[in-house]
């Protein structure tokens, strides 16, 4: 079975390797648009941020306990507190260095996140390929197995017409030669095979 094959284009490639950086960046820019608003000298954005991220984390610490617990959800409102702690230090903070910093921690912390989830992905597409490629090898083994039982089928049948058809081009010989007599046959103890006419009756 011939299969399609379709070359994913470079940005499908690229842009789940580069989706980290991309999200901590843009929480960077818009945390340093936001200090240059007037953010760095509003205590009660900064009280809102803090409660937020806190919220944020609860709301994951909530959703990881239990057998009940589900790890989407703790993921994305673990995720949440940090990108608002982030969000909320790099807006209030002076100087740059230490959203820069935090950016840098933010990064690593997201690549080492997602370096699970893609090495989780291709084990289980791994696995789901070997799977579809035996399951494909063992009907393609069963499929030529029941060719080359239709194949000796009708070879059989074919063998048996043409020992059929050569049986009746030879009762048919046997009796246009001259002088055959059936009787003479039986009389000397010879098994006689049964003439055409015989057969029809």
């Amino acid at each position: 079975m011939n299969e399609q094959i379709i070359a994913r284009h470079w940005l499908a490639v690229i842009a789940p390797k580069a989706a980290p950086v991309l999200a901590t960046s843009t929480v960077l820019i818009l945390a340093r648009i936001w200090n240059a608003n007037g953010a760095q000298h509003s205590i009660g954005n900064a009280v809102l941020m803090a409660a937020l991220a806190l919220a944020a984390a609860a709301a994951g610490a909530c959703a990881s306990v239990g057998a009940a617990g589900d790890r989407v959800i703790a993921g994305t409102a673990f995720a949440a507190s940090g990108a608002l702690a982030f969000t909320g230090i790099a807006g209030y903070a002076d100087g740059l260095s230490l959203p820069l910093l935090l950016w840098v921690l933010a990064t690593t912390a997201a690549y080492g996140l997602a370096v699970r989830y893609w090495r989780t992905d291709r084990r289980d597409r791994l696995t789901f390929e070997r799977h579809t490629s035996g399951r494909r090898e063992e009907h393609a083994h069963v499929e030529r197995v029941e060719a080359l039982r239709a194949g000796a089928q009708i070879e059989s049948a074919r063998a048996g017409a043409q020992y059929a058809e050569q049986l009746a081009t030879a009762l048919l010989t046997r009796a246009a030669l001259p002088g055959y007599d059936p009787a003479a046959l039986t009389r000397a103890g010879l098994p006689e095979l049964p003439t055409a006419t015989e057969h029809d009756h």
